[in-house]
């Protein structure tokens, strides 16, 4: 789903988006301003980087988002006010769509939810490309409005049925950890939850969650 870090998400926001998370690119922060050309000391504690997460050599994920192809209920909760200690969510429902592009692994996410404010409107778009040669995931939130794709991408694979996806972006001028968590798989249910983290991935801060239903009369693939 799009996430998250949608753009009001988010998700999430699809912060999604993209629940959005799945995704999407309003609250996809922008990246930092390019650096100053010296080249400056490190910080004491570096964040680790999406690199850093390892893959598993005889791994092959090609399918592992193939359970979410088809179409979807989505039920959000966003926290707007992220890593200051808030507990004011806002509920969203709607739609969340995944389809394979052409005869490949990569799939793509149409993500569309409302609140009970007419201003409480997130929509977003998230792609989601297999590597075989690292044997991991790279997810993209996609702002079709302006023509862009989220930079760095969330990067990970599965292990049974729980998938972590990683990246380090900025925050409000803050240097964090964004995590995508895939749970509770079933042929009728998904969940996807995306979290923060300023001290390096010692604490995480949920600040997305989206639960997936498939619409009736929907089988799995």
């Amino acid at each position: 789903m799009n996430t998250p870090r949608l753009a009001a998400v988010l998700t999430l926001a699809l912060p999604f988006t993209l629940a959005g998370p799945l995704g999407a690119a309003e609250e996809l922060p922008q990246q930092a301003a390019a650096a100053n050309t010296a080249t400056p000391p490190p910080p004491p504690n570096p964040l680790p980087t999406p690199a850093a997460v390892p893959a598993t050599a005889t791994h092959d994920g090609a399918h592992e988002f193939d359970f979410l192809i088809g179409d979807w209920k989505a039920h959000v909760r966003r926290l707007p006010e992220r890593l200051v200690g808030s507990t004011n969510w806002i509920e969203y429902d709607g739609i969340s769509r995944h389809k394979k592009l052409l005869d490949s692994n990569a799939n793509f996410e149409e993500f569309e939810v409302h609140g009970k404010e007419k201003s409480q409107h997130l929509k977003g778009q998230t792609l989601r490309l297999y590597n075989p040669t690292s044997k991991q995931w790279s997810l993209y939130l996609v702002d079709l409005d302006n023509g862009t794709l989220s930079t760095p991408p969330q990067i990970g694979e599965f292990h049974g049925k729980r998938g972590e996806f990683y990246a380090q972006d900025d925050w409000k001028g803050r240097a964090v950890l964004i995590r995508y968590v895939w749970l509770d798989l079933t042929p009728q249910t998904a969940r996807m939850e995306q979290s923060f983290s300023a001290d390096g991935g010692k604490t995480w801060e949920v600040n997305w969650i989206c639960e997936l239903t498939r619409e009736a009369g929907q089988a799995k693939p």
